[in-house]
């Protein structure tokens, strides 16, 4: 299975449960792992037969940055549905870390695997 990656994607939006984070913005650091075919922009060197890590980057950040959300367990959720939806990939693997959220923890975060391979 060939895949693309993107690794340590930041996005600031408002995200929490308590009413004190629902003021500010905090920084999300997002994983993912999308399956894609490459053959055919390998052999062809061709764009268009490529997922642009770029393009799917500058969705899921206005995604995730449309409107305030209190769960990263959402965000994770709203990502794979997009990747899959708006892109076509079959299968993906979402990490959304929270960095900062727990005391004496670096970050915090949720892993989710959807579709098939």
């Amino acid at each position: 299975m060939d895949k693309v990656l993107i690794r340590g994607l930041s996005i600031d939006t408002v995200i929490g449960i308590y009413e004190w984070e629902k003021q500010i913005h905090q920084t999300l650091v997002i994983d993912l792992d999308m399956a894609w075919d490459i053959r055919a922009a390998a052999a062809t060197d061709d764009y268009s037969q490529a997922l642009c890590y770029e393009t799917v980057s500058n969705r899921l950040t206005a995604l995730v940055t449309e409107k305030p959300i209190e769960l990263i367990e959402t965000i994770a959720e709203m990502i794979a549905r997009c990747v899959m939806d708006e892109f076509g990939a079959p299968w993906v693997k979402v990490r959304v870390m929270k960095p900062g959220a727990v005391k004496h923890a670096q970050s915090v975060g949720v892993e989710i695997e959807r579709g098939h391979i």
